[in-house]
C-alpha cells in the first residue's frame, strides 16, 4: 500500500466525503528492499485517509435447500463500507 491507493474499510458511521481519516493501529510497513513488523504494533506509526465515499457492498445471496423434503430458504446480506485514499503513510525509522 502506498499514498493514493484505494481502500474499502469497514463501515464508518461518522465519516464523510471529505473526512480525514487517521489509523494508528500499525501491524507491518516497508517497501521492496526495508521493512518493519510489530510486536503487536509499530510504536508511533500511522496511516492518514482521506474519505471518498460510504456505500454498500454487493449483495451475497445465501439460499439452502434439501432434495425431496420441501425444504427451500433464501437470504440476502447487503454490507456497508467506507472508501478511503491513502494520503500518508508515517512510520518512524522506515526509509522510503
Amino acid at each position: 500500500m502506498q499514498p493514493g491507493d484505494k481502500l474499502k474499510v469497514d463501515f464508518r458511521d461518522a465519516a464523510k466525503a471529505g473526512d480525514a481519516l487517521n489509523f494508528d493501529r500499525v501491524l507491518a510497513a516497508g517497501s521492496d528492499t526495508t521493512g518493519q513488523i510489530g510486536r503487536p504494533l509499530i510504536a508511533g506509526a500511522s496511516i492518514t485517509a482521506e474519505v471518498i465515499e460510504t456505500a454498500y457492498d454487493r449483495k451475497l445471496e445465501v439460499g439452502k435447500f434439501r432434495r425431496r423434503k420441501g425444504y427451500i430458504r433464501h437470504n440476502g446480506h447487503t454490507q456497508k463500507y467506507t472508501a478511503v485514499k491513502i494520503t500518508a503513510i508515517n512510520v518512524p525509522g522506515l526509509a522510503d
